[in-house]
């Protein structure tokens, strides 16, 4: 029998037994019908609107013809991500209280967002987040640096949803083991390619807002699923959910996870420091920003990401306790992909193969608008900031940027493959943690201080920018997360899968709580430690341009 197949009719196995029975989770023929139908629907879409794609303006900010309830929603469909959807369920399901932790983050992170960058941002840049750190620095160096960090979060963004695919696909057509989740991580690498080729941002952004309406629609579905089965009492979901779980009432508080030593309890104000700060440096979400016609439809579009956003949210409250309950954490840990496998389980559970193929294909669709946005954003930034505003000298005419954006987006897609393969047995919230924390050490502290510092320096982002990068990315690279760690089973839990191989010297998993104040640290001692001579009339330009929007407007013409 399948590691799957046992799952489902509650045989505990190995997790390495990871095989799928057809016939015990439901039928691959109305599984791939589903998907398919999704694919070839918005694959119709973005070939439609693809032909409005004219000028570089159409190709990186879709015109900038979206309406901040369109953009609110197409953001929540970037940030919703497979760690939302997969990954926080499964944690839920696993470790109840501090799986929710994460949903907090996410959503307290919007805040930020809105408060501190949203409409600032808007009014003062174009395409990327280097035209905001570029406006009153060296364009060269800034951009460049700021290209560097973009296509390094993005990376790291791509690493965390890759390893859901190829579980996903192992539940949806029983294609088996290693090998069957490399080739589908290979083909939702080819298909993110050929949404960003073809659609550019303006076929992205709809992909976006279909995936976002089908996966919090799903998300409810299951949730009113979940709670009536409990009698609509979300106490006694509660109850039957730590009266399933082996470990027991534990579930409901906080502690099962990060509060088992000192040094967990760290890496949860580590890992909570990455959260709330990630998003506001994310950059897939900051140029979302730029594919609206004024600030004040970038304020909206963030007002209705928060409360799309917020909704779900609590829906994985419901999710993650259901699936603690009804599938338990035996089945769960013995699925392809483990944690991942969690919200496809209940679904089977709940509403067998059709339902299954829905919420699965829901869920891929999820992988694919995610890493379509985050590719078009890294493809973006080295077009735009490295080949046009370096290379170039700002000459470069727009069919030529786009061309070179293209030929990025191919040779990223092509990267990303590689490392999903690599990390693929990863819980993808975890992974996509990882990334907040890289996104919030390199890119945030620059943002800032560009917006309100009138003393900052060239050299200040340039060390801020690669310090935070460099000790974000060394710190992971040699904490446990990389190598060396073990789960309970004594399986290795970590990239490098033997865990005889150990070179960790770093002792927590997420690296926010050192790479991000050194990363402030360093922005604001590269600024007081530089001769580089203040442009007082540029910063009071930008400020006045960022808080009133002045100026905006021309920028907006000039793009197209």
């Amino acid at each position: 029998m399948s590691a799957l197949g046992a799952a489902a009719a509650g045989t505990t196995v190995s997790p390495g037994s990871a095989l799928l029975a057809a016939d015990t989770v439901g039928k691959p023929a109305v599984n791939i019908t589903i998907f398919a139908l999704f694919v070839v629907i918005t694959l119709v879409i973005v070939i439609r609107v693809s032909r409005g794609n004219r000028t570089a303006a159409d190709f990186y900010a879709g015109g900038r013809a979206f309406s901040g309830r369109q953009n609110g929603i197409a953001i929540s469909g970037d940030y919703l991500s497979a760690a939302s959807f997969l990954g926080i369920a499964g944690a839920i399901a696993l470790q109840g209280y501090d799986g929710f932790l994460y949903s907090i983050g996410f959503l307290v992170a919007w805040l930020v967002a809105l408060l501190l960058v949203a409409e600032l941002l808007r009014n003062t840049g174009r395409y990327t987040m280097a035209d905001v750190l570029s406006f009153r620095l060296r364009q060269g160096p800034i951009r460049t640096a700021a290209a560097a960090s973009t296509l390094a979060v993005s990376f790291f963004y791509l690493l965390a949803q890759m390893p859901g695919a190829g579980g996903l696909v192992n539940l949806l057509l029983g294609v088996s083991g290693e090998t069957g989740q490399n080739v589908t991580i290979a083909v939702v690498g080819v298909l993110m390619i050929v949404y960003v080729l073809v659609g550019g941002m303006k076929g992205t952004t709809y992909v976006q807002i279909i995936k976002a309406v089908l996966l919090v629609v799903g998300a409810a579905v299951m949730t009113f699923w979940v709670l009536g089965k409990a009698g609509f009492d979300l106490s006694s979901l509660l109850g039957d959910a730590v009266a399933a779980s082996p470990k027991g009432e534990a579930v409901l508080d906080p502690g099962v996870k990060y509060g088992i030593s000192n040094l967990t309890k760290i890496d949860f104000v580590s890992l909570s420091l990455a959260l709330v700060l990630g998003t506001a440096g994310l950059p897939h979400v900051l140029m979302r920003f730029y594919t609206v016609p004024s600030s004040l439809e970038a304020r909206r579009s963030v007002v209705w990401a928060i409360w799309i956003i917020g909704c779900f949210y609590l829906f994985t409250l419901v999710l993650g306790y259901g699936a603690m309950y009804l599938v338990g954490a035996d089945k769960i840990n013995a699925a392809p992909g483990k944690a991942n496998s969690a919200a496809p389980l209940l679904a089977f559970e709940l509403g067998g193969t059709f339902l299954l193929g829905i919420i699965a294909a829901v869920a891929f669709a999820t992988i694919l608008a995610v890493v379509a946005g985050l590719t078009i954003t890294a493809s973006a930034s080295f077009a735009h900031d490295v080949y046009n505003n370096v290379i170039k000298k700002g000459a470069a005419d727009p069919e030529s940027e786009v061309k070179v954006a293209r030929i990025t987006a191919v040779v990223i897609g092509v990267v990303a493959i590689v490392g999903g393969i690599f990390a693929k047995d990863q819980n993808i919230a975890f992974l996509v943690a990882l990334a907040f924390a890289v996104a919030a050490s390199a890119n945030l502290p620059t943002i800032l201080y560009s917006l309100f510092w009138k003393g900052f320096t060239t050299r200040g982002a340039l060390w801020s920018i690669y310090g935070g990068l460099t000790s974000a990315i060394v710190l992971i690279a040699f904490s446990p997360v990389v190598s060396g760690k073990v789960d309970a089973t004594g399986a290795s839990a970590s990239m490098i899968k033997d865990t005889s191989v150990d070179f960790s010297w770093f002792p927590l998993e997420n690296p926010g709580l050192v790479s991000i104040p050194l990363a402030f640290l360093l922005g604001w001692l590269g600024s007081v430690t530089s001769r580089e001579p203040l442009n007082a009339e540029k910063f009071a330009e930008m400020e006045v341009r960022s808080l009133t929007g002045a100026g905006a407007e021309k920028a907006t013409a000039a793009a197209h």
